[in-house]
């Protein structure tokens, strides 16, 4: 756990005339990889009749033009990009998740972490679920379905389903006539709708997906909104709005979404060139130039140096080439990984005080290594800076902190990992800061994983099943079942 990841990204379009929607979800997804490399899928609905493909791999990997040809067309589809936080990473927890009931057929896709997923699942068990998966997401999909069953819409389950969900959940959700979109009460994880200049609408997790499939923006789904789309255009249920204070993820505009992505009315970019602003006010220092870790440090490092007045460069170069299966054979090329992954340009920090700026330290790793290539290359003094307040507390939400134990926050002092680190100075971003960087955004924030305070419950299981199920799933490849 180098580095922080997010659980994933969801999709959906109503296309009024039957479509090449297939398409549209696979530039979508495209657009949405960095929300989850782990797997990803796509269900076509055509007049109730569902196609569908998904796999763990990237976006280009599970679907070639073949693949894409096979889904067929349709009036809808929703598509799903995953990194999994809860399940492990196997194909059978690959999403959207097709379900089959005695009313029809419903695929549901999920971006989010219940926090009370354990509880459901064993009383689903109970009444005699069998489960396919290990993720939470086939957990909200039963309580749906059994709910439809005693509903008369799938609209009224959702709503009814919301009772018994508590945690972050955005879904996307079709039905065999409907698009459904959901966002929880608190708002964790963001979702929009758009509409193409053919009438089509979509619903994605980020704007930058409607961007790729030529839809403009047309408003943000708001915390406990159910948004219904079929062929009589859109409806809005809004009973289950203001339930709670909405709490979106800060952590959206630090690091997860897109730059160029807008979310609850304010400019990702722009969010992060505020948190380099105003790490340059709360920890000053004299250098020479000031660079950004990429991809994520690189609007932040430009705020800083504007904020500053120190020079902006750039000083570390990214293989764009090396992907998620990248492995290093041997201990020694290990050892060598970051230079394969990042490299410093030595006449930019040859010889120059360098500001370092970065989103995160999680355990000291990557931190430690970064550095360690800009000193390589000749820099005099290193800077660390980062554009968020110190890791404290796990996530419940969909974000992939699991415990207190393995953040370095909880077992040092800022001066500590500096040393560690083997940074001359380290600044992170204040808590009252981080609140104050999403200018014109409607929302209040979740920042407990920086010790400000879960907005829910906690789970009673604690520690989050990803890594048990990593640790079976390896058992069990091991012993050959």
């Amino acid at each position: 756990m180098g580095q922080i990841h997010e659980e994933c990204g969801v999709f959906g379009v109503y296309s009024p005339e039957r479509a090449d929607v297939a398409s549209l979800a696979y530039y979508a997804l495209y657009a949405l990889q960095h929300r989850g490399q782990e797997s990803c899928g796509i269900v076509v609905n055509d007049d109730g009749l569902f196609n569908f493909h998904k796999d763990t791999g990237l976006v280009n990997e599970v679907f070639g033009a073949e693949t894409l040809r096979k889904l067929g067309q349709g009036n809808i589809a929703v598509g799903h990009v995953r990194y999994g936080t809860t399940g492990g990473s196997q194909r059978s927890n690959a999403q959207p998740i097709v379900v089959n009931h005695r009313k029809g057929r419903m695929a549901l896709a999920h971006n989010g972490n219940l926090v009370n997923s354990q509880e459901l699942r064993e009383e689903l068990e109970l009444g005699g679920a069998i489960f396919q998966t290990t993720s939470d997401t086939e957990a909200i999909a039963y309580v749906i379905v059994q709910e439809r069953l005693k509903a008369a819409s799938i609209e009224e389950a959702v709503s009814r389903a919301m009772d018994k969900l508590e945690g972050a959940y955005s879904l996307v959700l079709t039905s065999p006539t409907k698009l459904i979109g959901v966002r929880d009460p608190n708002g964790f994880r963001p979702l929009c709708l758009g509409k193409t200049r053919v009438g089509a609408y979509v619903l994605a997790s980020e704007s930058c997906a409607l961007d790729a499939v030529g839809a403009g923006f047309v408003r943000d789904i708001e915390p406990g909104e159910i948004v219904v789309i079929d062929k009589n255009g859109v409806n809005s249920i809004t009973g289950r709005c203001n339930e709670c204070d909405s709490t979106l993820c800060v952590f959206e505009f630090i690091y997860f979404s897109r730059p160029d992505s807008v979310l609850d009315g304010s400019s990702v970019h722009i969010a992060r060139q505020r948190a380099g602003a105003f790490l340059a006010l709360e920890h000053p220092v004299q250098a020479d130039i000031v660079i950004g870790a990429p991809d994520s440090g690189l609007d932040a490092a430009l705020g800083f140096a504007r904020q500053s007045g120190i020079p902006y460069d750039i000083g570390l170069i990214k293989n764009k080439y090396i992907g998620r299966t990248f492995i290093s054979p041997t201990q020694e090329l290990r050892e060598n990984e970051v230079k394969i992954k990042l490299n410093a340009i030595r006449s930019v920090v040859e010889g120059k005080r360098v500001v370092l700026v970065d989103d995160s330290i999680v355990r000291g790793t990557t931190s430690r290594r970064t550095v360690m290539l800009l000193r390589d290359a000749g820099a005099t003094e290193v800077h660390m800076r980062i554009s968020a307040p110190p890791f404290v507390n796990p996530c419940y939400y969909g974000t992939d902190i699991d415990s207190k134990e393995t953040l370095i926050a909880n077992n040092h002092t800022i001066p500590e990992i500096a040393e560690i680190i083997g940074a001359d100075t380290l600044g992170y971003l204040s808590l009252e800061n981080v609140t104050k960087l999403a200018v014109g955004c409607k929302r209040g924030f979740c920042t407990a994983c920086f010790g400000g305070g879960y907005p829910t419950r906690e789970p009673s299981a604690a520690n989050k099943d990803r890594f048990a199920c990593k640790i079976s799933e390896n058992e069990e490849h091991k012993h050959g079942k």
